[in-house]
C-alpha cells in the first residue's frame, strides 16, 4: 500500500510547538496534508490548530518511549495510517565544557537523541507494515560543525544525523529517509542557553537568522518527491552565514 506525491499525507510532527515544528505542521496543513502536531505545551498545540485548519495536537514528550508510541498509534487510529515522521524536536542550551552543565548535556542527549531513537522504534513498524513511509529528521548545522559551546549539541546533532544515515541504509526502498540541517533560523532555541558566555556569542551569531518556514519549505519539497526519489539530505542556512 502506497500513496501517490500528490495525495493527502497523515504526517506527525514532534517539537510543533513552536519554531521549525510549527512552521512544518502549518505549511504541511496548508498543503493539504493531515497533520498530528505533538510537544510537550498543549497550549501552543491548541494555538497552532486553531489558526491552522488541518492540524491536530496530541501531547507527547519524545523522552518518553511508551509517549511517543502512543503518539504514533494515536495518529494511525485516527487516520489509518502514518506515512510520514517529522523528528523535530530538540534543545540546545550550548556551553563550554569546563562550565560543567552536565544535567544540560544530559537534557540534549535525551531529547535530540533518544527522543530520535523513539521516533524510530515506533513508526518503523509501522512504515514496514504499510510498504511505504518517510521518515524526516531535522538535525542541525551543528551536525556539520563544531564551534566553542557547541561540542556537546554537535555531538547530539552528529550521532541524529548518522543513525539517520544508517536508517536510510538499512531501510527496504519503498521508505525514503531524509536529513535536514537548519543554519540560523530564528526560534527559541537560543533562550535555553543558561551559561552567560555562550549566550552573548549566541546573540552575535544569530545576527542574520532565517525564518523558520525556510526549513518548512525543505521537508514540504522532499515530501513532494515522487516515490522513487529519495531526498536524503539537505542544508538551508542564512545566504550571510558562512
Amino acid at each position: 500500500m502506497s500513496t501517490d506525491q500528490h495525495e493527502s499525507k497523515v504526517v506527525l510532527v514532534t517539537g510543533a510547538s513552536s519554531g521549525i515544528g510549527a512552521a512544518t505542521a502549518a505549511r504541511l496543513a496548508g498543503e493539504g496534508h493531515r497533520v498530528v502536531a505533538g510537544a510537550r505545551r498543549t497550549g501552543r498545540l491548541r494555538d497552532l490548530a486553531a489558526r491552522s485548519p488541518g492540524v491536530h495536537p496530541v501531547p507527547v514528550d519524545v523522552t518518553d518511549r511508551d509517549g511517543v508510541r502512543a503518539f504514533v498509534e494515536t495518529a494511525r487510529d485516527r487516520f489509518g495510517r502514518v506515512d510520514v515522521l517529522v523528528a523535530n524536536a530538540g534543545v540546545m542550551p550550548l556551553s563550554r565544557l569546563d562550565s560543567l552543565l552536565v544535567d544540560e548535556w544530559d537534557r540534549m542527549i535525551d531529547v535530540n537523541v533518544r527522543g530520535l531513537l523513539h521516533g524510530i522504534a515506533a513508526v518503523l513498524p509501522v512504515f514496514a507494515e504499510q510498504g511505504s513511509g518517510h521518515f524526516v529528521t531535522v538535525a542541525s548545522i551543528g551536525a556539520h560543525e563544531v564551534v566553542p559551546t557547541s561540542a556537546v549539541y554537535s555531538g547530539t546533532k552528529y550521532a541524529a544525523w548518522a543513525i539517520t544515515e544508517g536508517l536510510r541504509q538499512e531501510c527496504d526502498p519503498s521508505i525514503r529517509v531524509t536529513t535536514v540541517s537548519p543554519g540560523v533560523v530564528t526560534s527559541e532555541l537560543a533562550g535555553t542557553i543558561t551559561e552567560p558566555g555562550a549566550a552573548e556569542a549566541m546573540r552575535e551569531y544569530r545576527a542574520h537568522a532565517i525564518e523558520p518556514d525556510a526549513i518548512a519549505a525543505a521537508v514540504s519539497y522532499a515530501l513532494a518527491q515522487p516515490p522513487d526519489v529519495d531526498v536524503n539530505e539537505i542544508v538551508v542556512r542564512p545566504a550571510r552565514q558562512r
